[in-house]
């Protein structure tokens, strides 16, 4: 049997984009991680009966702070990386409270909708920070 390498496993992963007043929940990347010091939306990978809606959600709340609920599949794709392949949902959510002005976990903060195609987000979020950009009219 061959052994399985990054490069022939998918892992589904759940990204919660989060937009409140204008502004967009971003971080960055820590060191030591793949893609360190690039921006992000909150997310990551799907446990192994997890929708990624669900995902979206749960990730969000444990990496931001922030409650959210998923309400729209903006983006489904699958992407190639030198660490592996990775099938991204990017779900659109919306906060169960207001969100600004409350602390925030992690390098997480809110950014101005402008700002989103200025910042240095990986390869695969490209489509989706134009879609959100058209969106807004930025």
């Amino acid at each position: 049997m061959p052994e399985s390498s990054p490069q022939n496993v998918v892992t589904r992963v759940g990204i919660a984009i989060v937009e409140q007043a204008g502004r967009f929940l971003v971080g960055v990347r820590p060191q030591g991680v793949p893609l360190a010091g690039a921006a992000e939306f909150p997310g990551g990978k799907c446990g192994p009966s997890e929708s990624p809606s669900a995902c979206a959600e749960r990730e969000c709340l444990e990496e931001t702070g922030v409650a959210v609920i998923a309400v729209e599949c903006l983006e489904t794709r699958t992407h190639t990386y030198p660490h592996g392949v990775v099938e991204i949902h990017f779900w659109m959510c919306q906060p169960v409270d207001h969100a600004i002005g409350k602390p925030l976990l992690g390098s997480f903060r809110w950014a101005e909708a402008t700002e989103l195609s200025t910042l240095p987000f990986p390869e695969a979020n490209a489509s989706v920070v134009a879609t959100l950009m058209q969106r807004v009219g930025a």
